[in-house]
């Protein structure tokens, strides 16, 4: 019974010493990963980059669309001898133009 013993904790240590060296790496290796985890989720790809810009032109450009058309109602009611859409075409001109900074320009195909 005693060899039997001997024998099964040997093999028990053997197995158990693999666990732990598993146990050991994956302690030792954890803060690397969280660390590298960290950077990827604060730092962008380029594609997601691009992706985040092209977003923010199409909302420019919706708005500046928007805003066009505003501007032309605003301008008819100011020929009609509205005052006060006189003064609106006036604030909607200038946001158009503030935007209109941010929208890039498409070549001409000539």
């Amino acid at each position: 019974m005693r060899p039997c013993r001997i024998v099964l904790a040997a093999l028990a240590a053997m197995l158990l010493s693999g666990c732990l060296a598993r146990a050991a790496v994956d302690v030792v290796s954890l803060p690397v990963k969280v660390a590298s985890r960290g950077v990827d989720l604060a730092t962008e790809s380029q594609a997601e980059a691009d992706e985040k810009r092209g977003r923010e032109i199409r909302k420019r450009e919706e708005r500046l669309g928007a805003l066009e058309r505003g501007y032309a109602r605003a301008m008819e009611r100011c020929g009609d001898g509205d005052d006060a859409a006189c003064d609106k075409a006036q604030a909607i001109r200038a946001e158009m133009k503030a935007l209109s900074a941010g929208v890039p320009l498409e070549p001409d195909a000539d």
